[in-house]
């Protein structure tokens, strides 16, 4: 999945959600660290995704969410990540695959993987590749376009109804724009109790890479990837390796400690 500027109940908001100011993004357009990270024409992308967003939430105010996604995935790529007159997404699934460590996965799980785009990146990086969506729709249409690679597999699921099996069984677990997607409330207990379960996904020295839009700081949806981004650190099941800043978005690495360090559990009523 892919979001920029969010509106109303796309899972976390009762109201619009701010984004960048056209401020923000005249002086945003250009170079970051000597490379094009965004050109003039993505500001039509930004644009898109609030309507997908828009219509996504009306949608499953009345029809539920599995409903909602599936009609947003059947003209293909809602969020226009695939386009190939964008530049902003495609760079920002390289810069993520980039910030990798710098060793081979067995077994890596795209949470969210919507159309498989950061999931066919993680083939570079990993033996096997699982991607995971919500949509039946997004399924589908990942399975068509990326069934040159063997090593890549994608299947319909809810991350807050994962089956036990899955447990245990991926060394690199990648969430990248997903979890603004959960449903509302959005408390503080619910993303610690989603922290801990996905930490349970990950093997002994596992790695997890997470993603989110951040733009001011002030603003709304980064208000909320801030606090994502707290609730993994808080977890139990998972050391805060790296963060790293990018036009746009956060990103925090982090890793399952080794067999040693016990049980993944802890109150999420406390600190």
């Amino acid at each position: 999945m892919c979001r920029f500027v969010t509106v109303a109940a796309s899972h976390d908001a009762a109201g619009p959600a701010e984004g960048p100011s056209r401020g923000d993004m005249s002086v945003a357009i250009g170079r970051f660290g000597g490379f094009l990270f965004m050109s003039p024409r993505d500001i039509g992308l930004f644009l898109r995704s609030a309507r997908t967003d828009a219509s996504i939430a009306r949608m499953r105010a009345t029809d539920g969410d599995l409903a909602a996604f599936d009609a947003a995935y059947e003209g293909g790529d809602p969020w226009a990540s695939a386009d190939p007159r964008y530049v902003y997404q495609r760079r920002k699934y390289d810069v993520l695959a980039s910030l990798l460590p710098p060793r081979r996965f067995a077994r890596a799980l795209d949470l969210g993987s919507g159309l498989g785009l950061m999931a066919r990146r993680l083939a570079a990086h990993a033996d096997e590749v699982v991607g995971i969506d919500i949509s039946e729709a997004a399924v589908a249409h990942a399975t068509t376009a990326h069934r040159d690679l063997p090593q890549l597999s994608f299947m319909q699921g809810d991350m807050m109804a994962l089956p036990a099996v899955l447990e245990g069984s991926f060394d690199l677990l990648v969430l990248a724009d997903t979890l603004y997607y959960l449903p509302p409330p959005l408390t503080d207990a619910t993303l610690k109790e989603v922290a801990l379960r996905l930490a349970r996904l990950l093997r002994p020295g596992g790695v997890c890479l997470l993603a989110n839009h951040y733009f001011s700081g002030a603003d709304a949806d980064s208000r909320l990837s801030r606090r994502i981004h707290q609730a993994f650190a808080w977890s139990p099941g998972l050391q805060v390796t790296a963060e790293h800043r990018r036009p746009f978005y956060l990103v925090t690495m982090l890793e399952r400690p080794g067999d040693d360090a016990g049980p993944i559990t802890r109150s999420v009523l406390g600190t």
